[in-house]
């Protein structure tokens, strides 16, 4: 009953880290699709405007990497400033979120 008990508690871990990659994933997708969007209206745009707008993409995809690369190393969902939980709340809404809000602040 004890490795019942332990088999049935590991699919909802397995669920959460697969429900994350998704979400990560979408993400990602994402930002693919607007850095694609913005190089299509290169001719429309101001060189400056689309450097911005290409650099503030890219530095997502890098946020993503890592969030990926957390996930995969076990600190997915720790701050990286204080080491406390990144509540779940913001995970939703920034699921490449590394920092809690406090410490997202005080970097700023």
């Amino acid at each position: 009953m004890t490795i019942d008990a332990g088999r049935s508690a590991d699919p909802p871990e397995r669920l959460r880290a697969h429900d994350v990659r998704l979400r990560l994933e979408h993400e990602r997708d994402s930002r693919l699709s607007q850095l694609d969007a913005v190089e299509e209206a290169a001719d429309q745009a101001s060189a400056d405007l689309l450097a911005v707008r290409t650099d503030a993409v890219r530095r997502v995809l890098v946020e993503i990497d890592l969030a990926f690369a957390r996930l995969e190393n076990g600190t997915y969902g720790i701050c990286e400033g204080c080491g406390s939980a990144i509540p779940a709340e913001r995970l939703e809404i920034l699921p490449y979120a590394s920092r809690c809000v406090g410490c997202q602040q005080r970097t700023i």
